[in-house]
């Protein structure tokens, strides 16, 4: 792919003594989005903490816009401009929607920066709840409080784990659609195990199983290869 924004050469992670991540490779391009297919257990959240810092790798390199960040501890990997989205959302419970969104926001003076009122044009009702505790929200609202809390970092890559883990179905189309809705706006990476939505938003796909890479494709050419779903997927 031309004009790699974030590359990760053959990297190996380890909890502990276990090996979760074998030589693992991949590229996300400036300006896509990609995701990370995978079953459960096969390594994509451990390669997410991996970029970010949570996890870093034993031995390979991550680079991003052109600087090695394996090694950097994570509030530095984040200063350099990648928001991370968690599995779990990971939103601040005891805080309101406006402290959640406000407590890690750096970079507003950027032009198109995304500002409080930015975020809160791109999800209205976090406007209407602004004032509520994070514990008060829906699902679907914790997880756009989430994605919201990532882009008040003014992120150049969104990296999200499983954004549509535990959501009702109606839900999910609405974050799927949230997705597809930041394409001209940066650069995503998400990991995710529901195929219909990542491949509704996606431009490029990983699979990964056993923690190492076994497939990648453009979404309609997996849609169209019934074998590749079933061994990979089980879809």
């Amino acid at each position: 792919m031309d004009n790699v924004l974030l590359s990760v050469d053959k990297i190996n992670t380890y909890y502990w003594t276990s090996h979760v991540l074998w030589d693992l490779s991949l590229e996300i391009p400036r300006g896509k989005i990609v995701a990370l297919l995978g079953r459960n257990g096969m390594g994509k959240t451990t390669l997410m903490r991996s970029i970010v810092g949570l996890t870093p790798p034993k031995d390979g390199t991550i680079t991003f816009k052109g600087t090695t960040i394996s090694g950097l501890e994570p509030h530095k990997i984040s200063h350099l401009g990648i928001g991370y989205v968690p599995q779990g959302r990971g939103i601040f419970p005891s805080l309101s929607v406006k402290e959640n969104l406000l407590i890690g926001a750096r970079g507003q003076e950027k032009p198109d920066a995304w500002t409080l009122d930015r975020v809160y044009e791109f999800f209205p009702i976090l406007k209407e709840r602004e004032g509520l505790y994070g514990n008060l929200l829906s699902g679907g609202e914790q997880q756009m409080l989430a994605v919201g809390r990532a882009l008040m970092t003014n992120p150049d890559l969104l990296i999200m784990d499983e954004p549509s883990e535990g959501l009702a179905p109606m839900v999910i189309k609405q974050i799927g659609d949230v997705i597809s809705a930041l394409k001209d706006k940066l650069t995503v990476f998400l990991a995710e195990q529901n195929f219909n939505m990542a491949i509704g938003c996606a431009d490029y796909v990983y699979i990964v199983s056993k923690g190492s890479i076994v497939h990648e494709c453009e979404p309609q050419a997996l849609v169209e290869d019934p074998e590749i779903k079933q061994k990979w997927l089980g879809v």
